[in-house]
């Protein structure tokens, strides 16, 4: 056991998180190994090799499945493959903005020709803005009509790896909590998670069926969970009851619950943020939280043959600006 490396000194190394490294192990892509006189999670050299190689293909984009292909094979023609498979994924998307920038200049060059001092001129190019954002339909545009279809086409294949934004009102409600716990707490044994399914039956769904949501804190988090209505704190001892206060949220979803993906879907968010009346809300924490699929995979325990690890929806606190309100 002394050539194993502790969970924590390789999620330090690597520079990611313990809850990626033990998503990576319930994938089936690296395993870790336990000690009678050790309850965290420790991993072997050969574990450490495949964690690299992990890191490597995740920084090329290329998809925890298409990981688990590369994987389960000794052969490199999966590896030869998926790469080939990527490369023309690249050169789709560039052929894709060359397209879109063609598009875009030659809305310019239209726009210059506009007399701006021409009341009819700039009335009409009004009117063809506000019919294709309000419709989203072939219009006799200034510049070529068929641009506009086009330039709907490329801009929605672009930003198709990321599902959109939507603004979702997560309401008051009354939840037990771990409070503030290091992630490997959490998780392990005899650890925090575990004495919150303990009080399973107490719990209720909230939003899109579910009832439990992790609020991440760098090397910290907090889970809280939904309790019905009359609980008290006797019946959730050891933990706590907390009055959550709800609240506005910008939410998309990541199909991958490593950080890369994680990452790209809150960067989206971000982006999204800087176009909208919303600002963030620094008042309030971040938060994560899974679907089910039904009744029987909560009872059950049995979430990772739900929908569990393959949908992770990630949620910003957000408030209106307040130079509108």
């Amino acid at each position: 056991m002394n050539n194993l490396i502790k969970i924590k000194d390789v999620s330090s190394k690597y520079s990611i998180t313990a809850r990626t490294l033990r998503y990576y192990e319930d994938m089936g892509l690296i395993n870790s190994a336990r000690s009678d006189d050790y309850a965290y999670r420790m991993y072997d050299e050969n574990a450490v090799r495949r964690l690299e190689q992990i890191l490597i293909l995740r920084k090329l984009n290329i998809s925890i499945k298409d990981i688990q292909r590369i994987f389960s094979t000794s052969s490199s023609d999966i590896v030869l493959e998926v790469l080939e498979k990527k490369v023309q994924n690249i050169d789709d998307e560039v052929a894709l903005l060359h397209e879109l920038k063609d598009i875009v200049l030659d809305f310019i060059h239209e726009i210059e020709r506009v007399d701006f001092s021409d009341n009819s001129d700039i009335k009409l190019l009004y009117d063809k803005a506000r019919e294709l954002e309000t419709q989203l339909i072939s219009v006799d545009y200034i510049g070529k009509p068929s641009n506009v279809n086009r330039l709907i086409e490329i801009t929605e294949k672009l930003d198709n790896k990321i599902p959109d934004v939507m603004v979702v009102r997560i309401p008051r409600f009354k939840a037990v909590t771990s409070g503030d716990q290091l992630w490997g707490d959490i998780f392990e044994n005899g650890g925090y998670m575990n004495q919150l399914w303990k009080h399973l039956h107490l719990y209720k769904s909230v939003i899109f069926d579910c009832f439990d949501f992790l609020l991440p804190k760098n090397d910290k988090a907090e889970w809280i969970c939904a309790v019905k209505e009359g609980v008290t704190d006797a019946e959730v001892s050891p933990l706590n009851l907390i009055d959550f206060p709800g609240g506005l949220y910008a939410m998309a979803v990541s199909i991958d619950e490593d950080d890369e993906s994680i990452n790209k879907v809150q960067n989206k968010i971000f982006r999204w943020l800087e176009s909208t009346n919303f600002e963030l809300d620094n008042s309030r924490d971040f938060m994560c939280n899974m679907p089910y699929l039904d009744e029987g995979d909560i009872a059950n325990k049995d979430i990772e043959k739900g929908l569990g690890y393959k949908q992770l929806q990630r949620y910003v606190p957000i408030k209106l600006k307040d130079d509108i309100r």
